[in-house]
């Protein structure tokens, strides 16, 4: 019998192998197939559409009060060492200064409207400690916060800023001064100090910021008088609107525009209800805003009796916040002329109230126009007034 080396009898059977596995991988397809089927039978890829925001989501887009907490950088440590040279014993103290803390600037810019952008804490940088051979550390980096023109500065209820011009600066807190190395105590009685001292902390501060000047207009009414309705119809802004009271908590900003390029600012103020000077409601909050308008819309509902009333009790808390608050240029509105019950209405009040009403409808838009003629009238007065007080007007 002849013998067949086992070597010879291994490479025969890994050949045989081999070929089996070749031959399976040739019929086996491995590639994925693409899909052949027509457009009708593959899926539906519409471009989802954008949930509508919540009023918690909406507020975050205008804000025109802020708390903030300001710390400028700490200074940089001195140093205390002595000057090393080969054939140079004595050389004395080279021990560098540190580095002054960063300060905190509030910087004006026109391009910012709202205080949103704002954080509740901001933290200088530390200024760098000494080197030796003399070598002074660096100072902190200078942090500069955007803010809208018309920002109140308040500390402990103390007006300590007005910022009301493009590019005007206010140092909200300075830094450390930087620590003092021992080359700085050389004198003649002390040839060889080696006292040094350490940075010093930043300013701390709890600022209060606020704006002077929200918007031009300002819509006062009460609660479901349809303002937000109404700001929805005249501009591109998108308050929360629904059938219950307090439907807007925060204040929102709507921009009409015009013809050369004017923009008139409308502000959905949150409803007032009676005793709102003695800080009902949303109370001091929703005066605040609209002592900053320059003149106002008084939105009333002309679906409800006497609407007359409404008006009239809107200029009493108002007068009760502020003297001279009700008195501002301003334009009478009646809100829902739609309901078949506003007709009547509208007559009693123009009675009543002895001047021009807007009757218009939120809803449907009717008489839209003659409330943008009036709303540029108000504005051209306005403009016309601050340029004959050597005031520049604001613009949006």
């Amino acid at each position: 019998m002849q013998q067949i080396p086992i070597r010879a009898w291994l490479e025969s059977q890994w050949r045989v192998t081999h070929s089996l596995i070749q031959s399976y991988l040739l019929q086996k397809s491995w590639h994925r197939n693409l899909s052949t089927t027509c457009t009708r039978c593959s899926k539906s890829r519409r471009l989802g559409h954008k949930r509508d925001l919540s009023e918690k989501k909406l507020t975050r887009y205008f804000v025109d009060h802020r708390r903030v907490y300001v710390v400028g950088g700490k200074g940089g440590d001195g140093i205390s060492c002595f000057h090393s040279e080969p054939r140079k014993i004595y050389g004395g103290p080279d021990g560098g200064d540190g580095g002054d803390g960063g300060d905190i600037i509030l910087k004006v810019d026109k391009q910012v409207r709202s205080l949103a952008s704002l954080l509740s804490l901001y933290r200088g940088f530390n200024g760098v400690n000494g080197g030796s051979k003399n070598c002074y550390g660096a100072a902190g980096k200078t942090i500069y916060v955007k803010v809208p023109i018309g920002t109140v500065v308040k500390e402990d209820c103390t007006i300590v800023a007005d910022l009301n011009h493009h590019g005007e600066e206010y140092v909200a807190a300075y830094g450390g001064a930087g620590g003092k190395g021992n080359r700085f105590f050389l004198a003649n009685d002390n040839r060889a100090p080696t006292t040094a001292t350490k940075g010093e902390p930043g300013q701390e501060k709890i600022l209060h910021l606020e704006l002077k000047t929200m918007a031009h207009a300002g819509m006062v009414g009460f609660p479901n008088a349809g303002k937000s309705s109404l700001l929805r119809a005249i501009s591109n802004a998108k308050p929360a609107v629904a059938s219950y009271p307090f439907t807007t908590l925060n204040p929102h900003v709507g921009i009409v525009h015009y013809e050369n390029y004017e923009q008139v600012a409308v502000a959905d103020v949150p409803g007032i209800i009676k005793g709102a000077h003695r800080n009902r409601g949303l109370g001091l909050a929703f005066l605040r805003h609209i002592e900053r308008c320059r003149f106002l819309l008084f939105v009333l509902d002309l679906s409800v009796s006497e609407p007359w009333t409404q008006l009239q009790d809107l200029k009493y808390e108002l007068e009760q916040y502020e003297e001279g608050l009700s008195k501002r240029p301003h334009a009478i509105i009646g809100n829902k002329f739609d309901l078949p019950q506003s007709k009547s209405n509208l007559s009693l009040l123009k009675e009543r109230v002895g001047q021009k009403v807007i009757p218009l409808s939120a809803l449907t838009g009717e008489n839209l126009e003659e409330l943008f003629l009036h709303l540029k009238e108000l504005y051209d007065e306005y403009v016309k007034t601050e340029e004959a007080q050597n005031h520049a007007p604001v613009k949006w």
